[in-house]
């Protein structure tokens, strides 16, 4: 009332907080009272307040020396790690699709028991064996294929145990014998 402004635009708070903002200020005799939301280009003069354009709007992420959008797969990926974690499976296979030596397991951020106190590497060896034993032995030629089958035996194994759904990373190794 001292002011006696003419025009107002509310600027903070979610769009009920500014539609509440705007009726106060019109109950209280501002002619001209117009909120936005992101995004918007407001013309506040000469004239009535009038938005004139869109502007492209996003949340960006700072990621090193990199500026990323929100929706980027990079801190996607990393806040899933932080909640779930991550499970690495390296399997070889030679030409005929038997398996080499035992494969490697590396758990990130993954209880190393379950409630039961089971090894967490054990459950997951067990899928990954049961897994490469239920494909038959031409079909295992197909690397694609076992990386599929082993990463989601391994992914369900770890839900069971523990209730989460890790991110799990399959290397498969095709050793070729030439000669």
């Amino acid at each position: 009332s001292w002011l006696k402004p003419e025009k107002l635009v509310p600027m903070h708070g979610e769009i009920r907080h500014l539609q509440e903002n705007a009726r106060l200020a019109r109950e209280c005799g501002i002619p001209d009272v117009r909120y936005i939301t992101n995004g918007e280009l407001l013309r506040l003069a000469p004239g009535e307040l009038d938005v004139i354009d869109e502007i492209p709007v996003a949340r960006r992420y700072r990621d090193g020396r990199l500026l990323l959008h929100e929706g980027e797969s990079a801190v996607r990926e990393r806040r899933r790690l932080s909640i779930v974690g991550l499970a690495a499976i390296a399997v070889t296979l030679d030409q005929r699709g038997n398996v080499l030596g035992d494969p490697d397991v590396a758990i990130d951020g993954i209880p190393i028991e379950d409630a039961d106190g089971d090894d967490m590497e054990d459950i997951i060896l067990d899928a990954v064996d049961g897994t490469i034993d239920s494909i038959p032995p031409r079909r295992r030629k197909d690397p694609e294929l076992v990386r599929e089958a082993v990463r989601r035996a391994v992914r369900s194994a770890i839900d069971q145990a523990w209730g989460k759904k890790p991110i799990v990373k399959v290397l498969v190794n095709q050793l070729r014998i030439k000669g």
